[in-house]
């Protein structure tokens, strides 16, 4: 599939209008919604960070409304069951009189799941979670269940609450594309939200898209070209995220005790192409990386005792790096 200046408009056209009209709906974190429509443009999973209140679920809701997409929430809770999430075998008789096995599907089988608070399931059932975002398939017993497609994963986590939690594997937070950090208002953000949220009028959601649109706006970004030089910065990012990397910085040497796996590469090429696409340009410009690095490495860098105890966060590894590499 070769891309014109028709799938570009189009693709350009179809983002413009699903930003515009969740912006309607949710007060302020303009960069979040940007970030979340390009990950799940990318066809990616995401992880939104922030303190109760700030609109997470919100948010999800109605991207997914706009998007004509299927929605399901799980709470997440310490007695959660992995057969919670993604549904079990039930014995059931037939009008013959022979009972049989028959699989109920869970509420993981949507276009959009939102697992509130994650963090606070046990790793057993976190773990049912794991073939669904990457292989996007659901296995009970010896079957194999193909999930809807487009199919994303959109986790919430409390930042400052930890006590009942279980921190999430990184094998899991691999499979996230992008993690996100959702601030607090401002001053005039939290006056909107307040009297949108306390009057009795509720505006609908306009559905500006569909999910056969969106494949085909995702294979459209699969096509969008990236030259080898910005190519190669994006992978040198990479690689500088590794302490035993020789052109590493520093504060990677001096900090981190584990790098970004090769995803966290895949993830910054495939959002890049989706943020040129979003700003109607069909070529990845050394902008579009370091625009996504930050969500797309930040939960792929972890720190060592050092790093931990002095307060590193990934952010300044991360954005370290760049300007080290700005200076070559």
């Amino acid at each position: 599939m070769n891309i014109d200046g028709n799938d570009i408009q189009q693709f350009h056209e179809v983002f413009g209008k699903v930003e515009q009209e969740v912006s309607k709906h949710i007060i302020g974190q303009k960069d979040v919604i940007r970030q979340v429509l390009i990950s799940m443009f990318a066809g990616g999973n995401i992880l939104l960070e922030g303190m109760p209140g700030l609109g997470k679920t919100q948010l999800v809701k109605t991207i997914g409304k706009a998007m004509d997409l299927g929605f399901s929430r799980i709470q997440f809770t310490p007695d959660l069951m992995p057969a919670d999430v993604i549904g079990t075998n039930v014995i059931t008789r037939g009008e013959d009189g022979i009972s049989r096995f028959k699989f109920e599907k869970g509420p993981v089988f949507s276009n959009i799941v939102l697992a509130d608070e994650i963090n606070r399931a046990t790793p057993k059932t976190q773990s049912a979670l794991l073939e669904a975002m990457q292989e996007q398939t659901v296995t009970v017993g010896t079957s194999t269940y193909k999930l809807p497609q487009p199919f994303f994963v959109l986790a919430t986590q409390n930042p400052i609450e930890m006590e009942g939690t279980y921190p999430l594997p990184e094998a899991q937070m691999d499979r996230f594309l992008f993690k996100l950090d959702v601030g607090f208002p401002s001053l005039e953000e939290l006056h909107d939200i307040v009297m949108l949220t306390t009057t009795s009028v509720e505006s609908a959601v306009e559905k500006v898209t569909t999910a056969e649109e969106m494949l085909k706006m995702r294979a459209v970004a699969r096509q969008v070209p990236i030259a080898k030089p910005v190519m190669d910065f994006a992978l040198k990012l990479v690689m500088a995220t590794h302490p035993q990397y020789e052109h590493s910085p520093k504060i990677t040497k001096d900090y981190v005790r584990y790098g970004s796996s090769p995803r966290g590469a895949q993830s910054i090429i495939s959002a890049a192409r989706v943020r040129a696409l979003s700003e109607g340009r069909y070529n990845v410009s050394f902008d579009d990386i370091r625009y996504v690095a930050f969500p797309a490495l930040r939960h792929r860098i972890f720190m060592n005792f050092e790093g931990l105890s002095e307060g590193i966060t990934s952010d300044t590894v991360i954005s370290q790096i760049i300007n080290s590499m700005k200076m070559e």
